[in-house]
């Protein structure tokens, strides 16, 4: 019986995988994590664009309390009514201006709006990659 199994083993030829196979396979898992980077970006974009785009208007809203609050307007508003005092007073009335700015509410939306047109170039500069895969899996 032995001696059988043997003389079985030595007729069986081994087995080889058909010509281009192991490429395939390379190219079949590049193209898988190609995939999923594009799927990744795609969220990464989606999720940035949803966010900056929500910040916007709240960074404007606390733009324009900060405005009210500040005085400036009244420090415009008497610029512009009496021209004459503020052609002799201008430098105070700059001074004035300037330490009235609502410079945290104008950080804030600058970021804001700042982050919003970035994602847009990005996302512009990226379609490619985007609506390809967006193509591909529809």
């Amino acid at each position: 019986m032995l001696f059988f199994r043997i003389s079985n083993m030595k007729n069986i030829r081994q087995i080889e995988p058909p010509e281009g196979l192991f490429d395939r396979i390379i190219l079949a898992i590049r193209r898988e994590q190609e995939l999923q980077y594009r799927k990744r970006l795609l969220f990464g974009f989606a999720g940035l664009l949803v966010i900056s785009f929500v910040a916007v208007p709240f960074s404007w809203t606390i733009l324009i309390n900060q405005i009210k609050t500040s005085g400036i307007s009244y420090f415009i508003s008497a610029a512009f009514s009496d021209f004459g005092a503020f052609l002799i007073l201008w430098q105070d009335f700059g001074l004035a201006i300037l330490e009235s700015l609502p410079l945290m509410g104008m950080m804030i939306f600058a970021i804001s709006l700042g982050v919003s047109i970035f994602t847009i170039r990005l996302f512009l500069y990226k379609k490619r990659l985007l609506f390809n895969y967006l193509i591909k899996n529809i």
